[in-house]
């Protein structure tokens, strides 16, 4: 997995059942912007507000629809679970799995490394590590990745911490291994991979996938344009998903036409001042 993917939205009906149809739809919606891989089943997909069964069929639809890999969001609190998660993504037709930190309880890093290890060990896709600590409150820290990134089937990671020190720290310890590390924030687009990030899994190239995957092609040989154009897709996304969350992402992805469905409660639909404001930014970019 290299480039830049989003942890694709999951489409739902207004009364909170799974729209298929309209994630099929995404798939398409999003590949013909540019896209190099897809997420399904991460944070901004709302996993943890899907059943396992429901999780297992947004993977199987997303991965028959899609023509690039998909890096499938397998995490749960628990071992067990996450293991049968990575052994169905697997049979849906998954390319990798990404797994986020064990979370609920606490767990010291060593902790974390030998669950991470024992799953890697017998699972049938490679691995992807996943720190969020803004979810969790929990940080794989850059020495225990270091350590993990030495295990033959643990691949890559989608670091969402948001630091840059941090990042930096993790690649340095990682620059041995053919180890695919990725941001999973915006403000780090240019910096994560001038650095040595391989991409970034952002929430935000489910709105403005085009704008990501300009700034991934042209950083090289456009350094000054990469950069002024990550600034605007940073104020896009201080407002959506930032301010007003998935409920205003996803209606900022219906004015653009994209079949995003509508969030699941305990979420809101987004209020006119939400939608006033998030419309003011989609025009600045030219999306809408």
């Amino acid at each position: 997995m290299h480039g830049i993917a989003p942890p694709l939205v999951t489409p739902f009906t207004e009364d909170g059942d799974l729209d298929t149809d309209r994630l099929r739809q995404l798939v398409g919606w999003l590949e013909d912007r540019g896209v190099h891989f897809l997420v399904p089943c991460g944070s901004t997909s709302e996993a943890e507000l899907m059943t396992f069964e429901e999780r297992v069929s947004t993977i199987e639809a997303v991965a028959e629809e899609a023509s690039v890999p998909v890096l499938a969001g397998c995490g749960h609190p628990g071992y067990r679970e996450t293991n049968a998660s990575i052994e169905a993504a697997a049979e849906a037709g998954a390319d990798g799995a990404m797994i986020v930190t064990p979370f609920y309880y606490n767990h010291d890093q060593a902790t974390l490394a030998a669950y991470y290890r024992d799953m890697a060990d017998d699972a049938a896709l490679p691995i992807y590590l996943y720190s969020v600590p803004i979810f969790t409150d929990v940080t794989l820290e850059p020495d225990t990745v270091g350590d993990l990134a030495t295990h033959p089937n643990i691949v890559g990671m989608k670091d969402s911490l948001g630091d840059l020190g941090s990042f930096i720290q993790t690649v340095n310890r990682t620059e041995t291994e053919e180890f695919q590390l990725m941001t999973g924030s915006t403000n780090l687009l240019t910096a994560g991979m001038e650095t040595g990030g391989t991409g970034a899994i952002l929430a935000l190239a489910n709105l403005a996938p085009e704008g990501a995957v300009e700034v991934f092609e042209h950083l090289d040989d456009e350094p000054a344009w990469a950069h002024e154009r990550t600034a605007q897709l940073v104020e896009l996304n201080a407002i959506a998903p930032g301010t007003f969350g998935i409920p205003g992402l996803k209606w900022a992805m219906r004015e653009r036409g994209a079949p995003a469905g509508f969030a699941r409660r305990p979420f809101t639909p987004s209020e006119q001042p939400a939608k006033t404001a998030i419309r003011d930014h989609l025009e600045t970019l030219n999306l809408v």
